[in-house]
C-alpha cells in the first residue's frame, strides 16, 4: 500500500439498536486478510453497519457506533482506505476498459503496461460473460462490472478494507471473488442472505433490529455442511449457465 499506514485491524464499538438499547455486542475486532459476514433478514441494521464502517462512524452515526483503525480514530482521508462494492455498478466514463485501467493504474503510480491484462484476465475469471479490452465500460453487464472492480481492486487499488453488499446478486464466482482479496491481505466485510457465504467465513456477526446481536465463529459440523452447500452451489450455477447460453438443460 502506497503512502498508507498498515492496516492490521479494524474495531468496531457498539452503539444503540433501532429502539435505542444499548446493542448486545460491544466490541468486534476484524483482522487483516479476514472476511467477517453480516448476516440477519431485511432491515435488521447489515447496510447500516457497512456504511457505519464506510464512514469510520466516531458517534455521529444513528447507530452512535465507532470504528476505529488499529485502536485510534483514523486521521487520514477514508476514501484511501475503504472500497465498496455495493449491490449496482454504474460507470459514467465513456471510454474503453483498457483506458480506465489504465487511468487508474497511473493515478496510484502503478506500471500500467501489464497491469490491464491482469486485471481483465482475473475478472474474466470471475464473470459469467468474458470481458474484452477494448469493451466500453458503459456497456458493461452487472456481473461483468462486478468482476472487474473486484479485480482492480485485488490488483490496483491499494484499499485495504473492502465493503461488499449481497455479492450473491452479482453474478460472478462470489467464493473466488472473496478469496481472491482475501488473499491479497485485505480486511472483507461483507453482508449477505447466501449460506454458502455465511458458512465460508470464520465468523460472522448477526444483525437484528439495527443491532449487532452475535458474534458466531463457524463450527465444524457447519463445515461439513459447507462442503455440500458448495456442491449443490457448483449444479445450480451450471445449470443457470446451461439455460442462459442455451436455453434448455439436456436431462440423462
Amino acid at each position: 500500500m502506497n503512502n498508507l499506514v498498515t492496516i492490521e485491524k479494524i474495531t468496531i464499538l457498539g452503539g444503540y439498536t433501532k429502539d435505542g438499547i444499548e446493542e448486545p455486542i460491544q466490541k468486534v475486532n476484524i483482522t487483516t486478510g479476514e472476511i467477517l459476514v453480516l448476516v440477519g433478514p431485511t432491515g435488521s441494521g447489515k447496510s447500516m453497519l457497512l456504511s457505519d464502517i464506510e464512514l469510520l462512524a466516531s458517534a455521529d452515526t444513528p447507530s452512535k457506533r465507532t470504528v476505529l483503525i488499529n485502536d485510534a480514530m483514523y486521521e487520514g482521508c477514508r476514501n484511501e482506505i475503504i472500497a465498496q462494492l455495493s449491490q449496482t455498478m454504474n460507470f459514467v466514463m465513456d471510454t474503453t476498459v483498457e483506458n480506465f485501467l489504465h487511468l487508474h493504474a497511473s493515478s496510484r503510480n502503478i506500471s500500467s503496461d501489464t497491469i490491464f491484462h491482469e486485471v481483465i484476465d482475473l475478472a474474466n475469471t470471475l464473470a459469467g460473460e468474458p470481458i474484452n479490452h477494448k469493451n466500453f465500460i458503459t456497456t458493461l453487464s452487472g456481473g461483468q462490472s462486478r468482476a472487474l472492480m473486484i479485480a482492480d481492486i485485488a490488483l490496483i487499488s491499494n484499499s485495504p478494507i473492502v465493503l461488499v453488499d449481497e455479492i450473491e446478486n452479482a453474478g460472478i464466482d462470489k467464493l473466488k471473488a472473496l478469496q481472491v482479496l482475501s488473499d491479497k491481505g485485505k480486511i472483507v466485510i461483507v453482508a449477505s442472505h447466501d449460506p454458502v457465504i455465511m458458512l465460508m467465513a470464520k465468523r460472522r456477526i448477526v444483525m437484528r433490529n439495527g443491532g449487532m446481536k452475535k458474534v458466531l465463529s463457524t463450527n465444524q459440523k457447519e463445515n461439513e455442511l459447507l462442503h455440500e452447500l458448495i456442491s449443490f452451489d457448483k449444479n445450480m450455477f451450471s445449470l443457470r449457465e446451461s439455460l442462459r447460453t442455451c436455453g434448455t438443460i439436456e436431462i440423462t
